[in-house]
């Protein structure tokens, strides 16, 4: 977008909240775009990541939509998935980016505990039955691989947040302006 339709339009723009994130006619501003980061088909969620950001200037301008006149639309299905997995994924990434144990350590201790609890339900039936065969049962498949998943799950999440801890943008803020020093 050329500067001065790109200021034109950033002016008027008021404290409106976005609705059509599928609009091709979008403006922002250049201290947006430097600050956050847009990779895959995530360009349709610019509106949210500037706003996780701290840019709370956001709105929207009507713009006259036509029908049209040539070619055929590219929306379908496969679109449809992408866009839905990529709102999943700005969804983690927005809540568990800064804390990835929070998310891997609660589903990890979840399974771990079902796991446990099934595989003590199978002694128990074992002590109260002799004729109770543990590794028959598919509940013995479930719970150690309930087990499993839990113990690989909360792993995952300490080794995540390991790697967040270390990671050398960790504390890099956006800074507006400096006063003096």
């Amino acid at each position: 977008i050329p500067s001065k339709l790109f200021n034109a339009v950033t002016r008027k723009v008021s404290k409106i909240h976005l609705h059509d994130f599928n609009c091709g006619l979008k403006a922002y501003r250049k201290k947006v775009v430097k600050s956050i980061e847009v990779y895959g088909e995530m360009h349709r969620y610019i509106p949210v990541l500037a706003k996780w950001a701290g840019f709370r200037k956001i709105g929207e301008k009507v713009v006259e939509h036509r029908k049209r006149k040539y070619g055929v639309t590219k929306f379908g299905w496969d679109r449809f998935v992408n866009g839905f997995l990529d709102l999943l994924s700005i969804f983690f990434v927005g809540k568990f980016s800064k804390r990835p144990m929070h998310f891997f350590g609660l589903w990890g201790t979840l399974f771990f505990l079902l796991g446990i609890g099934m595989s003590i339900y199978l002694v128990i039936m074992k002590i109260v039955s002799s004729e109770f065969w543990v590794t028959n049962r598919p509940s013995f498949f479930f719970a150690l691989a309930a087990v499993i998943i839990g113990m690989q799950l909360f792993l995952a999440g300490f080794i995540s947040e390991l790697v967040t801890r270390n990671a050398p943008g960790r504390n890099a803020y956006l800074i507006e302006d400096k006063i003096g020093l």
